[in-house]
């Protein structure tokens, strides 16, 4: 798979995380300009985790995103469908309580999680709107879900020339630190095709989730969307 697709087929994607999984972080941090950490510290401070609480952390890959929630205190609950994700991270993190899943069809009771969270990867999920479902069926009562995804620069000078980094760049940087530069295609495309902030919160709102806000980072290259569940 090397063209973006809004009607991802799942076994495709996982694959492609697969090929990349043993040198994922550090690709990510190269390619985002060293940006990925600190978006990593602001969605935690977002989650906001407290001990005892249970965090399911989705598309958490090898739990680089996990980890603050565990220092924390909280019980985390890393979750991928890329099982060669899993398995780097197994080996980096064998205490934590990896589990093979579909955002799409989540392997865990209804009401169980304090917080649900995501980052950067509600867009490679085939069915953004079932995820969306059941993360709120898995959400307990008052609980709350924090996604962070790539997202529109506010600035339209600037977006100009991020666009011409996402699509020109962004396969070279990645070939030099990445086994598979073709995945960094597709992430590349998957970027430019994805909802902007309101549209995303929109589609938060039909989900079921109440209180919808966003923020934006590094001028709307991201942006932090959060919801609460009913209580």
């Amino acid at each position: 798979m090397t063209r973006a697709s809004l009607d991802k087929q799942p076994h495709e994607v996982a694959s492609m995380f697969d090929d990349v999984a043993e040198r994922y972080d550090l690709t990510n941090d190269v390619i985002s300009l060293g940006q990925a950490r600190q978006w990593r510290k602001a969605v935690a401070a977002a989650v906001d985790a407290r001990p005892a609480q249970k965090v399911l952390d989705l598309a958490a890959g090898t739990a680089t995103s996990s980890q603050p929630f565990a220092r924390a205190g909280a019980y985390v609950v890393p979750c991928d469908f890329s099982l060669g994700m899993l398995r780097v991270g197994k080996q980096r993190h064998p205490w934590m309580p990896f589990t093979a899943g579909d955002a799409t069809k989540l392997p865990f009771k209804d009401d169980t999680f304090d917080a649900v969270t995501i980052s950067f990867g509600l867009r490679n999920v085939q069915d953004t709107d079932a995820a969306l479902r059941e993360m709120l069926r898995v959400t307990r009562p008052g609980g709350r879900v924090v996604i962070c995804e790539f997202s529109e620069p506010t600035w339209e000078p600037f977006r100009k020339v991020y666009v011409e980094y996402l699509m020109r760049a962004l396969p070279p940087v990645a070939r030099t630190v990445c086994s598979n530069p073709d995945a960094y295609v597709y992430l590349a495309e998957s970027i430019r095709s994805w909802p902007n902030q309101p549209e995303l919160a929109a589609r938060l709102t039909g989900a079921g989730w109440t209180k919808v806000a966003y923020r934006n980072l590094t001028g709307g290259v991201v942006a932090l969307h959060r919801g609460f569940k009913q209580s």
